[in-house]
């Protein structure tokens, strides 16, 4: 069984729903998920005018192949209505693999690690919360060194539910 690591992301429409209906779909079609950060409201990487996103990390634990959960993973973003029109544009959901167990894993559409995962505060942040001893295995660094050396200086908080 490989521990995967994803990373969910929205910022338009009900960004909390969407995240919510991401997790309930991928617990039914790819595998149940052993344990989610908090989720963090951050600035938008990349396009400065872009609303804020809420970001979380899930661990899914499972066997199924790394392709396969990226197709997977691709149909329920469609599903709950990911245009990609722009790089960095906005969208109701995007989802990451970060990591499958210690793989590495280098294809035209498919890099594991995720090759940007160690610069990004929005990233690194949920990631640290339930992953702070994972060893990157590229860059040799567990994921509390390489949030206590990142330079993003974007602004990443917890989110405050609205009641």
């Amino acid at each position: 069984m490989n521990k995967v690591y994803l990373l969910l992301g929205s910022n338009l429409g009900n960004r909390q729903l969407f995240l919510q209906q991401a997790i309930e779909r991928i617990s039914g079609q790819i595998a149940l998920i052993i344990e989610k950060s908090s989720i963090y409201e951050t600035q938008s990487w990349g396009k400065s005018d872009a609303p804020d996103y809420l970001n979380q990390v899930i661990l899914l634990q499972t066997d199924m192949p790394a392709r396969l959960i990226l197709e997977k993973i691709l149909a329920i973003e469609i599903v709950l209505g990911r245009k990609r029109e722009e790089k960095w544009g906005s969208r109701t959901i995007d989802i990451d693999i970060l990591f499958y167990g210690d793989e590495i894993i280098n294809e035209p559409d498919l890099q594991i690690p995720h090759p940007e995962l160690h610069k990004r505060r929005f990233t690194l942040s949920p990631l640290n919360e339930i992953a702070s001893k994972f060893k990157h295995p590229g860059c040799k660094k567990t994921i509390f060194e390489l949030n206590n050396e990142l330079r993003d200086d974007l602004v990443v908080k917890i989110y405050n539910f609205e009641a």
